[in-house]
């Protein structure tokens, strides 16, 4: 990787999570996660700041189908019947952690990091968001390329942004 766009995205990575810290203080806002790929790389980016506790209530780590069943209450049905990386368990994982945490935003992600893993419908790198709050409900699909540790740094950019989205409107 070429050094200056390390340092960019670094730079960048860091100047999102500062406006996301001082919008959520500033709007006495609170958020929750439930993170699958990104193995809680999102919740240890965005307490990394002084005063996260502010804002920051809970983090889980759901990597198993059960566990996303037990835990969040997410019908094993679903899961079986869309698959664990999918569009309905991303957004169950967001509204439900933000139901049992009582936050503002719920984060859901869950993804294919890879290597291994991956299918011709849903290859390595592809990767749904979903931000829930009294007001929105959304979920993207991503499909990001790169290692594993890049993928998992692109999908928390990009929970990131969505995030700094909503609270900018």
């Amino acid at each position: 990787m070429d050094l200056s766009l390390f340092l960019n995205y670094n730079i960048f990575m860091e100047s999102t999570i500062k406006h996301i810290h001082s919008a959520l203080i500033a709007q006495n806002k609170t958020v929750s996660l439930a993170e699958s790929c990104t193995g809680g790389m999102l919740s240890s980016l965005l307490t990394a700041q002084s005063g996260a506790s502010a804002y920051f209530v809970l983090g889980v780590i759901v990597y198993s189908n059960q566990m996303k069943n037990k835990l969040l209450g997410i019908p094993l049905s679903v899961i079986e019947r869309r698959g664990a990386v999918s569009k309905e368990v991303a957004t169950a994982m967001a509204a439900a952690v933000r139901k049992v945490a009582k936050t503002d935003f719920g984060i859901g992600i869950t993804g294919i990091a890879g290597p291994l893993g991956g299918s011709k419908d849903k290859p390595v790198g592809t990767v749904y968001i979903a931000e829930a709050s009294n007001r929105v409900k959304i979920c993207r699909r991503f499909n990001f390329k790169g290692s594993r540790t890049s993928i998992r740094k692109q999908s928390c950019l990009a929970a990131l942004m969505m995030l700094k989205k909503l609270l900018d409107n």
